[in-house]
């Protein structure tokens, strides 16, 4: 029998054991950091956050705002809007495909 000591610097298998787990430990690291607290289960997005996610400006939503077409809340001199609002717009305005 060979008694050897297997360690991560001689065992490819537990290197990568060891980074896979480096790597789900930052994943998992900028996961919580990006968590964004709920006020009774509700989620709110900023102007610059719900512009990133709908891939449009942050002048278009003011538009959207001044148009009366996107639901929106101010609260002091900060425009939130609501996770659920928005989630039912997209809804009421998916078209299907065409064919």
């Amino acid at each position: 029998m060979n008694n050897q000591l297997v360690t991560q610097e001689n065992n490819e298998r537990i290197k990568s054991y060891f980074l896979s787990l480096e790597r789900l430990a930052s994943i998992l690291e900028h996961l919580l950091l990006s968590r964004k607290p709920t006020l009774n289960g509700e989620s709110f997005y900023t102007d610059e956050e719900l512009s990133k996610k709908l891939k449009i400006s942050r002048r278009c939503l003011q538009e959207y705002r001044n148009e009366r077409r996107i639901p929106y809340i101010k609260l002091g001199g900060k425009i939130l809007y609501r996770s659920s609002d928005i989630e039912k717009l997209l809804e009421k305005g998916y078209q299907e495909n065409w064919k």
